[in-house]
This record gives C-alpha cells, structure tokens and sequence, in this order.
C-alpha cells in the first residue's frame, strides 16, 4: 500500500474525544485531525512523538487530515489508523504473501454472517473447497516487560471482539474454515498473545476458539511514510 500523496510529519500535541488529535506542523502551525482508532493506543499517542498523516481530496471532510503513523521513542514504526488493516490483508492475499491463504478464487468483504448481526471482514471461496471466514484484528500494543518484542491483542477490554469470536467458532462448527488474523502493525512486536491481564473474558474465548479448530495467523508489517505492507509471519504464543 503506498501512500499517496505522501503522508506529512507533525508532533503530536494530545488525543481526544477518542476520534481528533492535535498536532503541531514543521512550520508550527497548531492542526486538528481525524483520529481513526478508538482504541487506549498505550504507547502509540505519547505527547511530543513524530506523527505522519495524509490528506484527503474529499472536499465533504471537516477534517482533511488523517493520523495514519507514529514513532515511538525508540523509533518504532507503528501505523495507528485501524481502517487499513482490512485493506492491507486483502492487498497481501491478493498478491500471495499469505502462504495459509492462497488458492481461493473469490475475495470478499464486509459479508453477513452469523446469529449475532455480524460482518466478516473477508471472506474466501472456491469451488473445491470449504468456504474460509477471515477476522483481522490490528495489533498495535508493544509491552517488553512481558518479554522482548511482546505484543498483545486487545489493548481495551473488547466485548465486541468476544463476539467475532463467537461468531468463529459458529463457523467452524458448521463445517467451514474460520482464521483470526492478527495484521501486526507495530515494527517493535515480534510476537502476538492475547492479552489476559487486560481482557481476561477474551483470553479465554480465544482459547476456546483454538481449542475448536479456529485458525490463528499473525503477520507483521514493514511500514514507513511511503508505503505500508504485510511481510512476515509472526508466531502467537498462548
């Protein structure tokens, strides 16, 4: 995925109302810009870290501009904006990066499914095989004190991530193929677990999950304010 124009540089000056940002530009203009993750963003939204963020053409928008990147202090790469996830694993499964993927004939996206009013973010189909419903979550949550490069999902408890669980394991049960995708969008995190200590109830649904045949893949990606793509698959640790 290029980004394309280019993403700019700012500083970021806070985060609030969850969805805007405040940023001061090279030439110290004071910015307000569209923030797309509602998520705690623990260590991705410290005050004074490099930001990058694009511009759209949408003349409609109030706010033209999206936080799309930020540099810790140790000069990790993390993409904070959540809506490219999705793209960025169709763009993978597109060009074959995903080896667990490949072979489908059909892609498709935001399609309803389940009892409990959801949308699987991908769905795969071939005529030779079993149809292959794809959850991608990003990762974006570095903690080194459980160990070097530990990263975890979710950074906030996530009853809305209980529920696509659920919904996978519905899935799995009636004979399809079900994968939770981790798109790991952190250049610091080297490796994904759930994150019990802050949503245990998720934790355990996971488990459950594996334990009934749901799929887990976890993909890093390299990311700069060029382009962003999925590379390298990563392990998950229980």
């Amino acid at each position: 995925m290029i980004f394309s124009p280019p993403l700019q540089p700012a500083t970021l000056i806070k985060r609030y109302k969850r969805f805007l940002t405040d940023v001061t530009l090279p030439n110290g203009e004071v910015k307000t810009m569209h923030c797309a993750n509602t998520g705690a963003m623990t260590g991705c939204a410290d005050v004074g870290n490099q930001i990058w963020y694009s511009t759209s053409d949408n003349l409609k928008r109030k706010y033209p501009n999206s936080w799309e990147l930020s540099v810790n202090p140790q000069g990790d790469m993390i993409c904070i904006n959540t809506a490219r996830a999705n793209a960025l694993v169709v763009e993978a499964i597109e060009k074959q990066r995903i080896a667990e993927l490949t072979g489908y004939d059909v892609l498709r996206t935001e399609v309803k499914y389940g009892n409990e009013n959801s949308r699987i973010d991908i769905l795969l189909q071939d005529d030779n095989r079993s149809d292959c419903y794809i959850e991608v979550k990003s990762v974006t949550l570095l903690q080194p004190e459980y160990g070097a490069g530990q990263g975890f999902f979710p950074d906030a408890v996530t009853t809305r991530g209980q529920k696509h669980l659920r919904e996978l394991i519905e899935m799995v049960e009636q004979g399809h193929r079900a994968v939770l995708f981790f798109a790991v969008l952190h250049t610091g995190i080297e490796k994904v677990s759930a994150a019990h200590h802050i949503d245990a109830d998720y934790s355990q649904l996971l488990k459950q999950a594996k334990e009934a045949g749901v799929e887990v893949i976890c993909y890093q990606a390299d990311i700069s304010p060029q382009q962003i793509e999925l590379r390298a698959a990563i392990e998950f640790i229980d």
